[in-house]
């Protein structure tokens, strides 16, 4: 008997899609369009396992939805530029560029040996100057939209990769990519105007909230972070400047007892200026900077200090106190908190610990409280007190008259504020897309011409060893001329976020080898928004926002037809090894390269998919593994030792129920139910694991009853039936063997391009008898039940029917006579 050998039919199938160009595709108005996406990897050097997992499962969408006639858009390409490529490169002592090509030639051959359906053809790379030419096209165009400009801001900068992070880089005060702990510096920086598309981008989630996960809808609408309250103006005490607040809860404003500000609020100098507690103040804000850059306030004491100043309150004048504290942010409002600790927990907690008044202004309905009987702040709706004339208001109502009465009285007004930020693109790293402006003495910020783009990266120069650019000392890049006087200038030295590539390259893929234009616009209308996106849930927030961002900016330009770039989000699972996301400081790699070696591709995929669904954690497991593995020998083992009896029939082929016998059509029923449950996995849910074990059991079966169907009339036909439709079932999860064994079977045309068949849900229906259902001997019922139903079940189904209740409720049923597929007495 021929052995299975996983890598010689793995490199058989691989050559003939790659030779025939399968999985190619253009612009076709006659078919339907499918585009499946999965986030495009950094070329880092190799694949890992949550590599083989997110583009497996992109893999059997792509495969799947081709059979079912779609014309299917399956692309990859390289993220190529950003931080971990130069810092592999500098540790290495190679160029980036270098160390980014061969890990891009080292990683395509790994994807292209797991047998992915990718249509290579339409392959980007995003350090190519062919690429990021059009995004300093888009750059300009957002300069010219004022949606991108110039300012000096205080940033967050990692000392260890000498630039700037924008705040959704930094995890717990450290660098997302170093661990560095991150400090503050003031630099001038180039941000686009995201904030513009806040309420846009909020309002988007509400359509994406039927296609994408509900976690990934929650942690981009709070980083948006739309909060509708009042500014109000607080005086402060002595000077000529007031403290403006925002709050979302004015109803509480009658219970303010001091005021917090954050460390590095812009007025802090002034409050505290001639002040006996100055010192006091400074140490504790550069004790709190040095501590961490991001607070996260929900997770630390609450400390602070007081500054010395009051504030008086708008409408009761009383003198309030001015404190600097640990859990107030910059990033969110205006700096600066109203405290009422009646109503705030974080307030409540500070005032506690610092022996500060505490006024009750809301009471619940059901009980009164007090100051002096509280353990913590009554945060919910409630009834005023104490809160003047809207005393005995209920609180929500009172929100909106107050904030009338604020406006009336010229204190405050009404106001919305956002947690987002303006994204900050800027960063001190060469290796990225130059951003495309020349600084002149006499005409100031100067774009580059359109015509002169793209501006090149240098390839010819030496990374520095601490990962400080180069760019900033290497004369011939930044020496130029201006454009519009011709004097003497200066190019811009900062590069872009890598973020910028991957917030457009999905489009990019369309007509990725057109060089006129960064579109085409039949294939951006044909083929936008993408179908199927599929990536870890890391990307939430930074990648999927500002790639929503982008769309819409690109839409306004006039390149776009579309709102969303992605219709349906998938978020897979990590993959795990003893409990443990796989790490190579955890000492727990399993190493792509190793099971394909050892056990194929085919195997890998298999197990991936069938060890969870693909939004839950993977845990990796050797004896499942194996377990595949002796899956797909069983399989090459039952076509060698029936390849006599079996014929290319064709999956699901056509029988008449009266040439069949009892066993052909249980046979034929499995078939059609195995055809259903995949279609159905494949159509939407993406459950393969369940696709996967349907069709384990078909194949249980045919090798169960293999022998006694080749004793039947039809037998050999059903028998190949089944196969043919198992081999079409798995075939999007492990392909190679099953075109190996099609093709063997005798079939002409490839696997890969036959129709999915259709399931007849005429042979899944089991075949029915008439039953005479008797109480006391009495006939009382006939009901129709599948054949073979055993005693128990016909009972059951018997005592639910309406007449023969009538005649055995309230009594006892002493016996139940049951004959076969014929008769059941009931006897009372």
């Amino acid at each position: 008997m021929e052995r299975y050998e996983p890598q010689k039919v793995e490199e058989k199938w691989q050559g003939i899609w790659n030779e025939n160009r399968a999985f190619e595709c253009d612009v076709d108005k006659n078919k339907p369009k499918y585009y499946v996406l999965e986030m495009f990897p950094y070329p880092s050097g190799k694949i890992h396992m949550g590599h083989v997992r997110v583009y497996t499962i992109g893999d059997v969408i792509a495969r799947y939805k081709r059979m079912k006639g779609f014309n299917v858009l399956h692309p990859m390409g390289w993220d190529a530029f950003g931080l971990p490529a130069e810092n592999a490169a500098v540790k290495h002592g190679v160029h980036p560029a270098k160390w980014t090509y061969s890990n891009i030639s080292e990683m395509k051959s790994q994807l292209k040996r797991l047998g992915y359906s990718f249509d290579w053809s339409k392959e980007i790379t995003t350090c190519n100057p062919e690429y990021y030419k059009w995004e300093q096209l888009f750059f300009i165009k957002f300069l010219e939209k004022g949606l991108a400009y110039r300012k000096k801001a205080k940033v967050n900068w990692c000392p260890k990769c000498h630039t700037v992070l924008a705040n959704e880089q930094i995890e717990g005060g450290r660098c997302w990519r170093c661990e560095s702990v991150v400090e503050e510096k003031e630099l001038e920086q180039w941000f686009l105007k995201i904030t513009k598309y806040a309420d846009e981008l909020l309002d988007g989630l509400k359509e994406l909230e039927k296609r994408w996960p509900d976690k990934v809808i929650t942690m981009q609408r709070n980083w948006i972070g739309r909060s509708v309250g009042a500014e109000i103006e607080f005086p402060v005490f002595g000077k000529d400047f007031s403290l403006k607040v925002f709050t979302t809860r004015p109803d509480t404003l009658w219970g303010v007892t001091f005021m917090s500000i954050a460390p590095e609020h812009p007025l802090l100098e002034k409050i505290i200026q001639g002040n006996k507690e100055e010192k006091a103040v400074l140490e504790f804000v550069k004790k709190i900077k040095e501590k961490k850059l991001r607070r996260e306030w929900e997770e630390q004491e609450k400390e602070g200090v007081f500054t010395g100043s009051f504030c008086v309150h708008p409408i009761t004048k009383e003198k309030i106190p001015i404190y600097v504290a640990n859990f107030v942010v910059m990033e969110y409002g205006t700096g600066a908190v109203m405290a009422v600790p009646a109503h705030d927990q974080r307030d409540f907690e500070f005032a506690k610990k610092y022996n500060l008044p505490i006024k009750v202004v809301i009471q619940p309905p059901s009980k009164k409280i007090s100051p002096e009987d509280m353990d913590k702040a009554y945060e919910e709706r409630g009834i005023l007190v104490n809160s003047d004339r809207f005393s005995g208001m209920d609180s929500e109502k009172a929100k909106e008259e107050i904030v009338k009465f604020l406006e009336e009285i010229k204190v405050g007004k009404k106001a919305v504020n956002y947690r987002l930020r303006d994204w900050n693109i800027s960063r001190q790293r060469y290796w990225g897309a130059p951003i495309p402006v020349i600084y002149c003495k006499n005409c100031g910020i100067v774009p580059v011409p359109e015509d002169e783009l793209p501006v090149v990266l240098p390839l010819d120069v030496k990374t520095n060893p601490d990962g400080r650019s180069p760019l900033p000392e290497y004369e011939e890049f930044v020496n130029t001329k201006c454009p519009k006087c011709g004097s003497d200038a200066k190019r811009e030295v900062d590069t872009m976020d890598t973020f910028v590539e991957s917030s457009w390259y999905f489009a990019r893929y369309t007509k990725p080898d057109l060089d006129t234009s960064p579109f085409d616009k039949e294939a951006l209308n044909y083929w936008l928004p993408v179908d199927i996106y599929i990536g870890g849930i890391e990307h939430a927030i930074l990648h999927l926002l500002y790639s929503r961002f982008f769309t819409r900016v690109l839409r306004d330009l006039g390149y776009f037809d579309i709102d969303e770039p992605f219709s349906r989000l998938l978020t897979q699972g990590m993959v795990l090894k003893g409990g443990a996301k796989m790490s190579k400081s955890k000492g727990n790699i399993v190493d792509p390269d190793y099971m394909l070696e050892k056990y194929g591709a085919d195997t890998t995929r298999l197990f991936i998919l069938f060890a969870a669904p693909p939004d839950k954690d993977l845990e990796w497991n050797d004896n499942a593994v194996e377990g595949a593995f002796r899956f797909l020998h069983r399989l090459w083992r039952f076509y060698q030792e029936n390849k006599e009896f079996l014929s290319p029939v064709g999956p699901c082929c056509s029988f008449d129920p009266k040439d069949l016998n009892s066993l052909e059509k249980k046979i034929r029923r499995k078939e059609h139910k195995t055809l259903e449950k995949v279609t159905s996995e494949l159509e939407g849910r993406y459950q393969f694991n369940t696709a996967i074990a349907a069709s384990m059991e078909l194949f249980n079966e045919i090798s169960e009853h293999r022998e006694e169907l080749l004793k039947t009339p039809k037998g050999k036909e059903i028998l190949s039936s089944a196969w043919a439709t198992l081999l079409v079932c798995l075939y999007p999860m492990v392909p190679h063997i099953c075109e190996e064994l099609w093709e063997r079977t005798g079939y002409k045309k490839y696997l890969h391009q036959i129709s999915w068949p259709a399931y007849d849900p005429e042979a899944m229906k089991e075949e029915e008898v008439l039953i005479v259902v008797q109480v006391n001997g009495k006939l009382r019922a006939r009901i129709s039940v599948p054949k073979g139903i055993d005693k128990e079940s016909l009972t059951k189904i018997a005592m639910d029917n309406q007449n023969v209740k009538r005649f055995v409720e309230g009594k006892d049923v002493k016996k139940v006579i049951f004959v076969p597929d014929k008769l059941l007495n009931i006897v009372v």
